[in-house]
């Protein structure tokens, strides 16, 4: 599979701030459709701005609904008093099912002819127990497509139907949502029955607390039966405020477990009505330390520095345990989701899809009906590297969840990383916000400029890791002559650079287990490595082998493009040059203390050649890109050259 858009997470060592979240797309789109059925105008503040939230505003506007836009995330909505303007319309509503289900329903029990449908995967999930339900009340529904699933035909019906009617709970919980809130528009009494064990609970207690507010108080026997009564009417509370998304905090405090913390997430506190801030309860049992106030949570790893495994029903928690599986690569043991068969009927199948993405990354797989156990690789600090990325299958929760991966490896590549903006828009940047990724310093140059001298010393004084990445283009040109594959042949040099062993211990060089000595410096080496090093296909095969070089506590490289493609993070980009006399010169110096001949004349010629090739280059050419320092060493010994790096690090990197 070819993705066109992604994005890619560098390894991250740790994570601390706060995050302000954005609101519940469950209370959201539930507060949107009351109020426009209630009698009176509400002003609605802090709701999402997402896809979902944008698909209901859409849809309310097309019946007929009175929708405007205050700013600050608030919006007046003038209700219809039950009785939409529009009795015809077409409606499409994407993936949003907190849109589809219960726009369905209402506009099944209110008179009316209606179209109905959404994007390929909507019309792939259920719907048939909730037409069965509305169709026991005396509406008049038809599938346009499948039986049991969009899109819809909703047309004019007599509403004299039972005052009993049945919906499964084992599905969506979506289903009785939507039948209780259009319930009030029949005017009578009506009780609906649950069959089976009603998953995402907490879902039906945000419903009936939202209708509570609106004036409408349902009576229960337990979690089985749901009584609407005769005269029953929303009316506005003329203000209501949204809650942060609990959902969406399970990232962010899942990423101060695993990160160290804290993390701290408002919108969302002991007072929130949404079930899915139950997973700090989670996180708890896996070891992290957990506080919580009135509308903030904040998380810390454990005191040991590691969580451990859990088996936890997640039937209270049923898209925040998402979180969990993937917080599951850095647990001791094998963590048991169970109780989580609405996964497989959400925006796409994801225990399937959560088992393929985790089993990328090394882990240890199972999955059922209804549950998932992830064990994690045996080294899960160091996850298994993925070169076609995580796909996200177009779940928003995918691509958040496997943000977190990033912890455990070198750096992540997330595929389709616009599907969060159903939920979360901003999610990558809030995400950037709270952790920090491994450091590195990134100095780049012309050849013979110094850089690799300085870069080494740079990261003897920081303790960092070095990367010498024209190591990497020299090793792979002496490998390819060594195996007799030419220069210019870029898809054999492609395969080669694919399966080629490269290491680095101190200042040894070793490839495919032998150790390379100093004809690995040499001029006519050096100008093989500049051939090959032009060759696109060939710098985009050592990019995973560069970033696996990305480790704590950080990294210094040096190269032509590390700054600008390798490393465009990096947190001090240095453009370190010289004259090219001068570098003729040290060049000479070089080869001389080794005892090797060399002529500066011609050294210098081959400079001036290569510093045309490498700036003339399609792929990546040599030059300084704005947010990189020039440092001229002309005129500077090395000393002075590393004192400039080290200096400009501690102020852009180290500074409060």
């Amino acid at each position: 599979m070819t993705h066109t858009e992604y994005i890619d997470l560098p390894p991250l060592m740790s994570a601390r701030g706060t995050v302000v979240l954005p609101g519940s797309k469950s209370i959201s789109n539930r507060v949107l459709l009351l109020a426009a059925l209630a009698d009176g105008t509400t002003i609605v503040r802090d709701l999402l701005h997402s896809d979902d939230t944008e698909r209901m505003l859409d849809g309310l506007r097309a019946l007929g609904v009175t929708v405007e836009a205050l700013g600050n995330n608030a919006y007046n909505v003038t209700g219809c008093d039950g009785n939409f303007p529009k009795k015809e319309a077409v409606l499409f509503l994407g993936n949003a099912g907190t849109a589809f289900r219960p726009l369905t329903a209402a506009l099944a029990l209110s008179g009316g002819q209606y179209e109905l449908s959404g994007v390929a995967r909507m019309h792939e999930r259920p719907i048939g127990d909730l037409v069965d339900a509305l169709r026991a009340l005396g509406a008049n529904i038809d599938y346009l497509g499948n039986e049991g699933f969009p899109p819809l035909q909703i047309t004019h019906a007599t509403l004299s139907g039972a005052a009993l009617v049945s919906v499964r709970g084992d599905v969506s919980s979506q289903f009785l949502t939507a039948l209780l809130m259009a319930l009030p528009l029949l005017n009578r009494l009506v009780t609906v029955e649950v069959v089976g064990e009603l998953i995402s609970k907490p879902y039906i207690e945000i419903t009936l607390a939202m209708m509570a507010r609106f004036g409408v108080v349902v009576e229960r026997d337990g979690g089985q039966q749901f009584t609407v009564l005769a005269g029953s009417r929303y009316v506005s509370p003329k203000e209501i405020f949204v809650e942060g998304d609990a959902s969406s905090a399970s990232y962010f405090l899942a990423a101060g477990a695993i990160g160290g913390g804290p993390v701290r997430v408002t919108g969302v506190g002991r007072g929130s009505i949404q079930g899915d801030v139950r997973f700090a309860d989670a996180l708890e049992k896996m070891g992290a330390t957990i506080t919580m106030g009135d509308n903030w949570i904040e998380c810390c790893a454990p005191d040991s520095g590691k969580l451990h495994a859990i088996d936890l029903d997640c039937n209270h928690i049923p898209d925040a345990a998402m979180t969990l599986a993937v917080a599951a690569l850095f647990a001791e043991g094998t963590t048991t989701l169970t109780n989580i068969a609405s996964w497989r009927v959400k925006e796409t199948d994801r225990i399937a899809a959560m088992a393929t993405e985790l089993r990328k990354l090394g882990a240890i797989v199972e999955e059922g009906a209804d549950f998932i156990r992830v064990t994690a690789p045996a080294t899960s600090h160091k996850l298994q590297a993925t070169s076609s990325g995580i796909d996200t299958y177009d779940d928003h929760r995918m691509a958040m969840c496997f943000s977190l991966a990033a912890f455990g490896a070198a750096g992540i590549r997330i595929n389709d990383p616009k599907c969060v903006a159903k939920t979360f828009p901003d999610y990558f940047a809030a995400f950037a916000s709270v952790t920090q990724a491994v450091p590195v310093i990134a100095i780049d140059g012309p050849s013979a400029s110094g850089k690799g001298t300085v870069a080494q010393r740079v990261a003897t004084q920081l303790g960092f890791h070095y990367l010498d990445s024209g190591a990497l283009y020299r090793l792979l040109a002496t490998a390819a002559l060594r195996d007799g594959i030419a220069l210019d042949d870029e898809v054999a040099l492609t395969a080669l650079a694919g399966r080629v062993d490269i290491r680095f211990e101190g200042s040894d060089v070793w490839l495919d287990g032998v150790q390379v000595g100093d004809e690995l410096r040499s001029e006519e080496t050096g100008g093989f490595a500049s051939r090959v090093a032009a060759l696109p296909q060939v710098r985009a095969a050592l990019l995973n082998k560069q970033h696996a070089f990305r480790r704590s506590p950080g990294l210094v490289t040096d190269g032509r493009d590390m700054g600008s493609v390798v490393f465009p993070d990096a947190k001090l980009k240095i453009f370190l040059t010289a004259s090219a006399e001068a570098r003729a010169n040290r060049r000479f110096k070089q080869l001389k203390e080794k005892g090797m001949d060399a002529n500066i004349a011609d050294l210098l010629q081959d400079i001036r050649t290569r510093d045309e090739r490498d700036t003339q280059r399609s792929a990546a050419p040599l030059q300084q890109y704005p947010d990189a320092s020039l440092l001229d060493t002309t005129a500077l010994s090395i000393e002075q050259a590393v004192d400039s790096v080290l200096t400009g690090y501690r102020e852009k990197c180290l500074a409060p």
